[in-house]
């Protein structure tokens, strides 16, 4: 999924922009979107700790909710994270605790360490939860014990999204910010965007930013204003690449 590039609105003379206050998501249990394609992946996270095997590896495209899975994993299981690096004793901490190790194939590991990581798992009874965007056998492992124990590994993956996990996405990310949005709205937006979780998150942004701008309420002209800008902006990138 291409990365959209988040554009503040350049604001009219009455427009005045907002300070750029963080909007942390809600990520308590009762809080995820438990949609189709995420199904499998809560199951799993919910079965804990009567795992198949002691390590899984959710996958799925970027604000999938694989961020959502592992704090819910965190709170049910006090995981601990890690970064398996030469010389992070990621290994000892997995010998005494349930651990989580996100993003794997975007933050990079050391291959000795993580497989020593694995070893520490199953040899002391403890459970690994990795995130990827990418099946492991895309990843660039070299080590071929490693390989190995990662096919060993129980592997769920996300889905991309339909139109109703879109919609469903957009009404939870403004619910976040203290926002209702009207029904309508949300049909409107739903088939002018990008289908993808980062599509969904870069149009709520954009639309609270540019509504708190013109001290206004979140609107279809926003909306419109917004997507057509967000899709001026992709067109643009198909003519430079």
């Amino acid at each position: 999924m291409r990365e959209l590039k988040k554009v503040v609105a350049r604001p009219r003379t009455s427009e005045q922009l907002p300070f750029a206050f963080e909007h942390r998501a809600s990520s308590g249990r009762d809080d995820l979107l438990i949609s189709e394609r995420m199904a499998a992946a809560v199951a799993m996270i919910d079965n804990w700790p009567a795992w198949p095997s002691p390590v899984v590896i959710i996958t799925g495209p970027g604000g999938s909710g694989k961020s959502h899975l592992a704090d819910i994993w965190r709170q049910a299981s006090g995981a601990l994270d890690i970064h398996p690096l030469a010389g992070a004793g990621a290994s000892e901490v997995a010998a005494a605790s349930p651990v989580v190790f996100e993003d794997a194939d975007r933050t990079g590991f050391d291959d000795t360490e993580l497989f020593h990581v694995i070893n520490s798992v199953k040899q002391n009874g403890q459970s690994l939860l990795m995130t990827a965007r990418a099946w492991p056998l895309s990843w660039d492992v070299e080590l071929a014990d490693l390989k190995s124990r990662l096919r060993a590994a129980t592997m769920v993956e996300i889905g991309e999204p339909d139109e109703g996990d879109l919609a469903q996405l957009i009404v939870k990310l403004f619910a976040d910010r203290q926002l209702n949005i009207d029904d309508k709205i949300v049909d409107y937006i739903v088939p002018r965007m990008e289908r993808s979780y980062g599509a969904v998150q870069a149009v709520v942004e954009r639309i609270d930013t540019l509504a708190l701008a013109r001290r206004t309420k979140v609107t279809r002209s926003i909306a419109s204003e917004v997507i057509s800008a967000l899709s001026d902006e992709l067109a643009g990138d198909d003519l430079s690449q």
